[in-house]
């Protein structure tokens, strides 16, 4: 049996993943794949717990290492009792964020040293990495705008403007430091044309 793929979806709020990861597990169901569909954080019953934690805005005085750890504790359960064991049955696997958010948002975003970061990441995923990551850009400005819409924020859509561009930079950085994994794609457009460019990266593998 062919070991499965393993693909993330990151970006800023606003940039539409939920959008494009329906449409990529209906592409991917199309062509016969059998796919398992993740989130961060969360994703496993400890997961979802800890992503309670972390969104609740009641919790707004958490510290950062705090809210850093919280996310890799997250991850550790996800890597090692789900999308580890779904890869190795051969399915493939989508996950609406993963350890490039870290470096964005507690990295860019919370402003802590990105090194320690790296090391925590080398101490959880070893050499484990994504076949692929779609990166979903758009200005902080048209994110924003479209989260307006949503019926209420957790505790991070509720940061400030600052803050978010400091994620998207961390992001746009991450992409160019690591072309060959991290493909950055105009989230700007239509929903089909951002779907085509995705399609074309996915059938490479």
């Amino acid at each position: 049996m062919r070991k499965g793929k393993f693909i993330t979806v990151d970006g800023v709020e606003g940039a539409g993943k939920s959008t494009q990861i329906d449409l990529i597990c209906s592409y991917l169901h199309k062509k016969g794949v059998e796919v398992v569909r993740t989130r961060e954080p969360g994703g496993t019953e400890v997961g979802e717990k800890i992503r309670s934690v972390l969104l609740d805005v009641e919790n707004q005085e958490m510290h950062s290492d705090t809210e850093l750890m919280l996310m890799f504790s997250s991850r550790n359960e996800l890597i090692q009792n789900k999308i580890i064991p779904a890869l190795n049955k051969g399915f493939w696997v989508v996950s609406d964020r993963f350890t490039d958010a870290s470096f964005a948002y507690q990295g860019g975003g919370r402003m802590l040293d990105l090194n320690r970061i790296s090391e925590l990441a080398d101490w959880v995923l070893g050499d484990f990495k994504p076949d692929l990551t779609l990166l979903l850009d758009v200005s902080v400005e048209v994110g924003m705008q479209r989260i307006e819409a949503r019926a209420a924020k957790d505790r991070i859509e509720l940061e400030e403007r600052a803050f978010f561009e400091r994620v998207r930079s961390v992001f746009i950085s991450r992409s160019e430091a690591f072309p060959e994994r991290i493909k950055l794609i105009d989230a700007s457009g239509s929903v089909d044309d951002i779907q085509s460019k995705i399609r074309s990266l996915i059938d490479s593998l």
